[in-house]
C-alpha cells in the first residue's frame, strides 16, 4: 500500500474517471516552479549557506539559457525561503537576482508549538524583513503588503496527525489577516499532511480543528470568493512504472530532485491532471516543487534535466494551435487565477500583475 495513499486516493479515482477532456483550443499552461529554497538545510555553518547558494546562482542560469514561452518570455522562477533561516547576506543574493525580473521571493516558514500571537508575530516581522530587502508585493489598490506562503515540513494548520511542526488549528485565518494572497503548500504526499481535496485551486475555510483545507469551494468563474484562504495545490497523481517486468504505482507529487528527475511522462502526468478554474478549463495550471538548495540538487545532472524539462514543455506544449505555454511566478500565477475567477477575456498573459503588483 502507498504511504498514507487513503487519505486522497478515493478522491484520485474519482477524477481519474470523471474529468473531460478540454474541447477549446488552444490550451494555456501556466507553469510555475515553487522552490522551498533552504541554503541552511541540514543546519550547515554561514559559510556553507553562502556557498550554496552561489553555486545554485552559477548554475541555475545556464538551465535557462535560451528557453522561451509563447510570449517570448523567459522562464520565471519562485523563491519560498524560510524565515526562520533568515540571513541577510543571503536575502540580499536572492534580491539582487529578482531585479531581472524572472525570479520572486515569498515566505516559507518552518515554526513549532505556536500559539495565535507567536505565529501572527513571526509572519509581520518576516513580511517586514522581505520588505526591506525590496521584495514580496503589493495590491494594487489598496497598497498594503501581500505574499504567497509555502509551510515548512507541510504541516500547513496543524495538519500532522503527531501536532508537530505548527501548533495553531486556525493558521488559515492568521496568515490571511497577515496579508497571505495563497498558500502553495501542497501537495504534499506522502506525508500524513496531504489533504483528501486534490488537483484544485480552491478557498479553505477556516475552523477551530486542525486540517481545515482537507475541504473546501473551487474557485469559479463568475463567483463571488466564499472562504477564507486561496489553497493552488501542484498536480498528484499515480504514476505506474514497470522495474524487473513488475508494474506498480509511484506517488506523483510534482516534486523535483536528483532522486526524482523530471522525465517526459512526468510532464505529461502533470498536464493530464488538468487543474483550472472551474467554468475557464482552457487555463491549465502547473505548479511543481523543488528543494533547489540541497547538496544533492546543486549537481549538472539536475540543473540539465531542469533544461529537458523546459524543452519538452517548449516543444510538446507551446506549438500555438492545441497549446500555449506561460512561464510564470506563483504571485502571476494567482492574479491570472483572479481574473479567470473574474471572467475575464484575452489571453492569461494580459494578466500577470491584475491584482497584486511587485514593489
Amino acid at each position: 500500500m502507498l504511504k498514507n495513499s487513503h487519505i486522497w486516493l478515493t478522491g484520485y479515482l474519482k477524477q481519474r474517471f470523471s474529468r473531460k477532456s478540454c474541447s477549446l483550443k488552444p490550451i494555456d499552461i501556466l507553469f510555475c516552479i515553487a522552490d522551498h529554497f533552504e541554503p541552511r538545510w541540514g543546519k550547515v555553518s554561514p559559510a556553507k549557506e553562502i556557498e550554496r547558494v552561489k553555486i545554485w546562482l552559477e548554475k541555475y542560469p545556464k538551465a535557462i539559457a535560451g528557453h522561451r514561452d509563447s510570449e517570448r518570455k523567459p522562464v520565471k522562477y519562485t523563491f519560498f525561503y524560510p524565515f526562520d533561516e533568515y540571513t541577510p547576506e543571503v536575502l540580499n543574493k536572492l534580491a539582487g537576482f529578482c531585479k531581472s525580473g524572472i525570479a520572486e521571493v515569498e515566505i516559507q516558514l518552518h515554526h513549532d508549538n505556536d500559539t495565535v500571537e507567536s505565529l501572527r508575530e513571526k509572519l509581520e516581522r518576516a513580511k517586514e524583513s522581505f520588505v526591506k530587502h525590496g521584495l514580496l508585493c503589493r495590491d494594487r489598490v489598496a497598497g498594503n503588503i501581500k505574499y504567497g506562503f509555502i509551510h515548512g515540513n507541510w504541516a500547513l494548520d496543524n495538519s500532522r496527525r503527531d501536532g508537530k511542526w505548527c501548533g495553531v488549528n486556525n493558521e488559515l485565518g492568521i496568515l490571511k489577516e497577515t496579508g497571505c494572497y495563497a498558500d502553495f503548500t501542497l501537495p504534499s504526499a506522502p506525508s500524513d499532511t496531504q489533504t483528501r481535496k486534490i488537483n484544485s485551486i480552491y478557498y479553505a475555510f477556516d475552523t477551530p480543528q486542525p486540517k481545515s483545507h482537507n475541504s473546501g469551494v473551487d474557485v469559479e468563474t463568475g463567483k463571488v470568493p466564499c472562504g477564507d484562504l486561496m489553497i493552488i495545490q501542484g498536480p498528484l497523481a499515480l504514476n505506474w512504472k514497470e522495474r524487473k517486468f513488475i508494474v506498480f504505482p509511484a506517488i506523483e507529487n510534482s516534486g523535483i530532485s536528483a532522486v526524482n528527475l523530471v522525465t517526459k511522462n512526468r510532464i505529461d502526468l502533470w498536464i493530464k491532471r488538468h487543474i483550472s478554474v472551474k467554468g475557464r478549463p482552457e487555463w491549465v495550471f502547473i505548479k511543481v516543487h523543488t528543494h533547489g538548495c540541497q547538496d544533492q540538487n546543486l549537481t549538472d545532472a539536475y540543473f540539465e534535466n531542469l533544461g529537458r524539462m523546459f524543452t519538452h514543455l517548449e516543444t510538446k506544449y507551446n506549438d500555438g494551435l492545441n497549446y500555449r505555454l506561460h512561464y510564470v511566478t506563483a504571485r502571476e500565477m494567482y492574479n491570472i487565477i483572479k481574473a479567470a475567477e473574474a471572467g475575464e477575456a484575452g489571453k492569461p498573459d494580459d494578466y500577470r500583475d491584475y491584482l497584486l503588483v511587485r514593489q
